[in-house]
């Protein structure tokens, strides 16, 4: 046992420590350490007191992941889909891959190939325990073809019933919309969903799928989902889905006696209307102000100003007319909001069609003067398709007359019609007409009914953000998968949605991006200390990164995520 021995030198005390043994009888000195003065060796005391720092730290996905598997969780989503697909085989269940998928797409969109790698930077490996192999892509999809389209629709069935029994969700109006997607699969591939037609995001080059949506006006809650060929118009594809919406009505009706369904006029058709006729469901909608001159001709002094705040600078006329086969009532609204920003997007539209209108003229004018001579010669039909392309925003034609003459170099003239934007702010800018089979609500209930179409328009933009929610990116290239595809992205949008619900039950409103935002901010840590003398694996720690924000600590008391935390 060594003992401390004091040495003054220069008047300075140093300490040694020596340690002594006998050797032939005798006490010696076998081994002396210098440990400095006094201050030294404090120092090295209250060094060692204090922990190592860590070696490495791993970050992972921690609230975000966790927020979304408990809303899972909640419903008992994976015991649902397993229920309808069961299969024998150890691992992975069809209704674990499919709730993985879903997190991804709600959380961080990545494609199967990368989904092993977002699952091991991320807590799922606690709670949804698997190996990389059965994260494989190849083992997803092995998974994913025992998932037909009549099991889609049985899952989604009970899952609405299960929504409305333990949810309560407000079922007096629902809505219904339908969007699209593109995709990158090629013009040879024989699957039958894609397929090229009207683009809502301008990419009529590429063949893409549709999606129809239901949901609540509680928080956008997906009821029932359709995928269908990328060639369908809205409105066709609305004359097979009211079929099926009448064929579930009864379902509905268990939560509520008075179901109204809520769509624009994109939807509309005889049929549609014929199958909503008898299925008893309710709706309100509108229709194209174009086919109703009579009502657009109606002056703004015979329409009322609607009351309450949220009606403020609304008027409206109630009518009733005939329209697709039946007589329904009619409302004629003016929202001054509305026609400001009408004519603030037609006046930049103006601006921009004028802009190149005037390039393409300066340059007709640069060959005739003989300044230009490369390139292919125009033609008047060439400059005529430019043109058609130009004027091709809403109004446009009828606001500006292009005129093309022919030529060994053609010639292009154009001028603005004040006297058309005149008569359209008169009869049509502002205005929207509305129809509805609710012959007992009012004028206020009719247009705040039909302004819950906010609630899909919201799902859909969230279903196309690339960072949260996406549909794409999408790389599959068979039927079957597209559906299932479209299946997992509707579950995604599903426990977002409660999510959201749920923070709001709390006090806590969020828009959908802001809230994954917030919970994508929440990490967990996972520091690893030096491995010391004695140690088989290294120390570890687990802590979640510092909640700066308000915000943030909110949502994470709210949701009690701490339960989530590594022990």
């Amino acid at each position: 046992m060594p003992s401390l021995t004091r040495k003054i030198i220069k008047g300075r005390s140093y300490y040694y420590a020596r340690w002594c043994q006998r050797v032939g009888g005798r006490p010696k000195i076998v081994k002396t350490a210098y440990l400095g003065p006094l201050e030294n060796i404090v120092q090295a005391v209250e060094t060692a007191q204090q922990p190592l720092p860590p070696h490495t730290a791993e970050v992972s996905h921690f609230a975000d992941v966790a927020a979304l598997y408990d809303q899972a969780v909640q419903i008992g989503l994976i015991e649902l889909i397993d229920a309808q697909v069961p299969k024998r085989e150890q691992g992975l269940s069809v209704g674990q891959y499919l709730v993985l998928a879903a997190i991804n797409r709600a959380a961080h969109p990545t494609s199967k190939a990368k989904l092993a790698a977002w699952y091991r930077h991320s807590i799922l490996p606690r709670l949804i325990p698997a190996t990389a192999d059965q994260l494989s892509s190849q083992a997803f999809w092995n998974h994913m073809d025992r998932v037909s389209q009549e099991d889609i629709q049985a899952i989604e069935k009970n899952l609405s019933t299960r929504l409305l029994q333990d949810l309560k969700l407000d079922l007096r109006t629902l809505v219904y919309d339908g969007t699209n997607f593109f995709t990158y699969i090629n013009t040879r591939n024989p699957a039958t969903l894609p397929a090229r037609g009207h683009n809502k995001q301008k990419r009529t080059d590429l063949r893409q799928v549709n999606l129809g949506l239901l949901v609540s006006t509680d928080f956008h809650v997906p009821l029932m989902h359709k995928v269908y060929t990328g060639n369908l118009t809205d409105a066709t594809a609305f004359q097979t889905i009211s079929e099926e919406l009448a064929q579930q009505y009864r379902q509905l009706a268990e939560g509520c006696q008075h179901l109204t369904l809520i769509f624009d006029k994109g939807n509309n058709s005889i049929e549609a209307f014929q199958n909503l006729d008898q299925s008893d469901f309710h709706f309100v909608g509108s229709l194209v102000p174009t086919q109703h001159p009579d009502l657009l001709k109606i002056p703004l002094e015979q329409l009322r100003p609607l009351s309450g705040s949220r009606l403020e600078g609304v008027s409206a006329y109630r009518t009733r007319k005939k329209v697709f086969a039946q007589e329904r009532t009619v409302l004629i609204t003016f929202n001054e909001a509305l026609l400001e920003g009408q004519l603030q997007g037609i006046t930049a539209n103006l601006e921009k069609a004028r802009g190149k209108l005037a390039v393409l003229q300066n340059g007709l004018r640069r060959r005739q003067q003989g300044r230009v001579k490369g390139g292919r010669a125009p033609t008047a039909e060439s400059i005529g398709k430019q043109v058609e392309q130009i004027l091709s925003g809403q109004h446009l034609k009828q606001l500006i007359h292009c005129e093309v003459t022919g030529g060994a170099v053609p010639s292009l003239s154009y001028r603005s019609d004040t006297a058309v934007l005149s008569r359209l702010v008169e009869t049509q800018l502002g205005k929207t007409l509305l129809f509805t089979d609710n012959e007992d609500w009012s004028d206020e209930e009719i247009v705040l009914g039909y302004r819950a179409q906010h609630h899909i328009e919201s799902a859909f933009r969230d279903m196309k953000n690339p960072h949260f929610l996406g549909w794409s990116p999408m790389f599959h290239w068979t039927d079957s998968k597209i559906r299932v595809h479209a299946f997992y992205c509707v579950l995604a949008l599903l426990l977002t949605s409660l999510l959201q619900r749920s923070l709001h039950g709390k006090g806590i409103d969020l828009s959908l991006t802001r809230m994954m935002e917030v919970l994508r901010s929440i990490q967990e840590v996972l520091l690893i200390y030096p491995r010391q003398q004695g140690q088989r694996v290294p120390r570890t720690a687990t802590c979640v990164s510092r909640l700066e924000e308000e915000e943030q600590q909110r949502v994470y008391e709210a949701l009690s995520l701490r339960r989530y935390q590594a022990a």
